[in-house]
């Protein structure tokens, strides 16, 4: 196969390639087959198998992870203007075939087609910002107490990279994580999502053919129960970064206890919209939308606590389920959906699921909440509103990866902040008010690491920090100069002159 789309004529059978030729893993520097294979399913068309790909074997891996890290020694050593060279490369490459590169996404992820492409910019701008930060690993100096001693702190990089990503965001996510790593000098193992695999296969072909030393970058998909673990246990993988459930983070965390890795794990949440009753009520519907059925709801961004105080309580209602009429759920490729299937039949009989659950526990079914029967058979789903919820029901207490909000009636600002920390996580949280006072109240009340203030609670920029408090994030960081704290181990070195 190709390693880039060079012109149209490419382009138009690249789809056609991924299914006749099963995509191998990238083990030891060479694309390697291996015994077991999967199919890669559109969720918009099941009847559509987007690509097949091979399963790593268990000794696979374990040769990648001997092969990153001999090849991380080189890389470590390799001058900033390489790193610059190499990230740059990645991010042209991106976004020289964007509008492709967005569509094999849109298939496989069933994000809406203009959402796909905007990913691929978002990822080609991750590569370009850790090109440049590439030569501002800063260290510095320091004075000592000692006459005649120098003191110098050094950031020096890591070693391997375990790198774990999911499904809901397969190219921004591995290029967040993998963007600054190589930047600082580590090497990587990039282990995707079974169920989008070729996005990712597609990114490590792109890293493949740049100047990268080989064994630096490794692609290796397959189960978590044999990657993902042979990474965790491992003394070799130095540190691993994972965006998942809190289960699986768990289970990664304890298995890497007994190597001492170095872990970054952001994992659920269960994010709330503050909806005073001084706020702009267009802004908060539009907020609250975009919020809560962006992307279908499958993200760790999303809101699916709308908590609104009385004086606007029925008039947000009445708005909301009004403008929820005229979003189109369809083909994640028709460029008039405005959103996608779900991932799988699974993640769509939970939604069915919880649907059920709301209903049980006394919260009010208005809007939405039912499989959308299509000629493709996709995993169509209608978004749901419900109201007069409380808390601490389970459908306001567990994170759902899924199109369905609850509308929570709170007295005032106090009992409103209150409701929002009343969970388990702590990744974003935010309030639509008209209130300098409130607002800058809520900066420091809501528990959270992520606080948007008339706007909604998805939509991070790439170049400031991003993480969770609580069972959201566990480690340091994510994006912008942050990242440096965990792709980065400081020294520190005594010179005595």
């Amino acid at each position: 196969m190709k390693n880039l789309l060079e012109n149209d004529m490419l382009k138009s059978t690249f789809m056609e390639s991924l299914k006749t030729n099963t995509m191998k893993n990238l083990i030891c520097g060479e694309w390697t087959t291996s015994e077991e294979t999967a199919e890669n399913i559109n969720p918009s068309d099941p009847s559509d198998i987007l690509s097949t790909f091979y399963k790593a074997s268990l000794s696979q891996v374990n040769d990648t992870i001997d092969f990153a890290h001999e090849a991380q020694k080189q890389w470590s050593q390799s001058p900033m203007t390489l790193r610059e060279e190499v990230l740059n490369d990645i991010a042209k490459k991106l976004l020289d075939n964007k509008e492709y590169y967005g569509e094999v996404l849109a298939r496989e992820a069933g994000k809406p087609i203009k959402e796909a492409t905007d990913e691929v910019v978002k990822s080609a701008e991750f590569f370009s910002y850790f090109a440049a930060e590439a030569s501002r690993n800063k260290g510095a100096f320091m004075d000592s107490p000692r006459n005649n001693v120098d003191i110098e702190i050094i950031n020096e990089p890591v070693g391997v990279i375990g790198v774990i990503t999911p499904w809901n965001y397969p190219l921004a996510i591995p290029a967040w994580k993998i963007a600054p790593a190589l930047a600082y000098g580590n090497s990587v193992i990039l282990k995707p999502s079974s169920l989008t695999p070729a996005i990712a296969y597609i990114l490590a072909e792109i890293i493949d053919s740049t100047n990268l030393p080989k064994g630096v970058f490794s692609y290796v998909s397959g189960s978590g129960g044999i990657v993902g673990n042979a990474l965790s246990d491992s003394k070799k993988v130095q540190a691993i970064t994972f965006t998942g459930s809190v289960a699986v983070g768990k289970e990664l965390a304890l298995r890497s206890m007994s190597s001492m890795t170095k872990l970054q794990l952001e994992m659920g949440s269960k994010n709330s919209l503050i909806v005073l009753d001084d706020a702009n009520l267009d802004l908060a519907v539009e907020a609250a939308i975009k919020g809560a059925y962006n992307a279908n709801g499958q993200k760790c961004t999303s809101c699916s606590k709308l908590i609104v105080t009385p004086g606007i309580y029925d008039k947000f209602i009445e708005a909301f389920t009004a403008k929820m009429e005229t979003l189109v759920v369809g083909n994640a490729l028709d460029k008039s959906s405005a959103i996608g299937p779900c991932i799988d039949q699974k993640q769509l009989d939970s939604n069915l699921a919880y649907i059920k659950l709301g209903i049980e526990e006394g919260a009010t079914l208005v809007c939405g909440g039912e499989a959308i029967e299509s000629e493709t058979g996709g995993y169509f789903f209608r978004p749901a509103l419900f109201v007069d919820g409380k808390s601490q029901m389970r459908l306001n207490q567990e994170e759902i990866f899924g199109a369905i909000a609850c509308v929570i009636r709170a007295e005032n600002y106090e009992e409103a902040v209150e409701i929002l920390n009343d969970t388990q996580f702590g990744l974003s949280g935010g309030i639509i008010t008209e209130s300098l006072s409130m607002a800058m109240r809520f900066k420091h009340d809501a528990i959270v690491g992520n606080i948007m203030i008339n706007l909604a609670t998805a939509g991070m920029d790439n170049h400031v920090p991003f993480g969770g408090r609580k069972n959201s994030s566990y480690g340091s960081r994510e994006k912008s100069y942050a990242a440096s704290d965990f792709y980065t181990t400081t020294k520190t070195a005594y010179i005595k002159y």
